[in-house]
């Protein structure tokens, strides 16, 4: 009566019967991924719990979570991960409040993602003031140099921004994590990561499909 029993993994190995070419196809990419590069193997774990986060697959997150105690990330660094994605997550929600002045509006432009609307954001600040200053300090905390350095979160920020698909967010971050050093290379695969946990997710899902098929 659990749709999430870790038993049910088991389902995904009639997988390799239902759809060998796309398993492999999907296995080949996700191993690629993970491939030690500009980003260490580490670092590529930490981001995969955080997009795991994102994607609210426990499957995922527990994966993960123990590749990534195997390799020797520890908990706390694991726990700001997290709070990176809280802290874009609700960013990604602050800044597309800049969209009501425009829905408002019956001379709105037709372009809906103008860099221009985030000049809009004090309407929000202006109408809830103390909210506004209380989402401000997290998302400042949450992006702090802690165990993880402030270089890395700004490039797990981006991972994350790709994820939540907020085109704000990764624009904020992208030109953040320039200003620290981060490379193209590390961006891109820091992306590239984000994209192997949104197809893992589903493939891991497959797992209740079958399950459900089967009943």
């Amino acid at each position: 009566m659990n749709f999430y029993q870790k038993e049910n993994l088991r389902n995904l190995n009639q997988v390799k019967d239902l759809a060998p070419e796309q398993l492999q196809a999907f296995s080949e990419f996700n191993n690629t991924v993970f491939q030690e590069g500009a980003l260490s193997i580490k670092e590529k774990e930490i981001i995969a719990v955080a997009i795991a986060h994102v994607t609210e697959c426990p499957y995922c997150i527990d994966i993960h979570t123990k590749k990534a105690k195997a390799v020797g990330i520890t908990l706390e660094e694991l726990v700001e991960a997290v709070f990176v994605v809280s802290g874009i997550e609700a960013g990604g929600a602050v800044t597309h409040s800049t969209h009501i002045e425009n829905a408002l509006s019956k001379e709105a432009p037709d372009s809906l993602y103008n860099r221009s609307n985030l000049k809009k954001l004090g309407q929000l600040q202006k109408g809830a003031p103390e909210g506004f200053k209380a989402y401000s300090k997290f998302s400042a905390t949450a992006m702090k140099e802690g165990k993880l350095s402030a270089k890395f979160k700004e490039i797990i920020a981006v991972a994350v921004a790709h994820a939540t698909q907020c085109p704000y967010c990764i624009d904020v971050h992208a030109k953040n994590a320039e200003k620290l050093g981060a490379t193209q290379e590390e961006l891109s695969e820091a992306v590239l990561v984000t994209s192997a946990l949104l197809a893992g997710g589903a493939y891991a899902h497959i797992a209740n499909l079958i399950q459900s098929y089967g009943e």
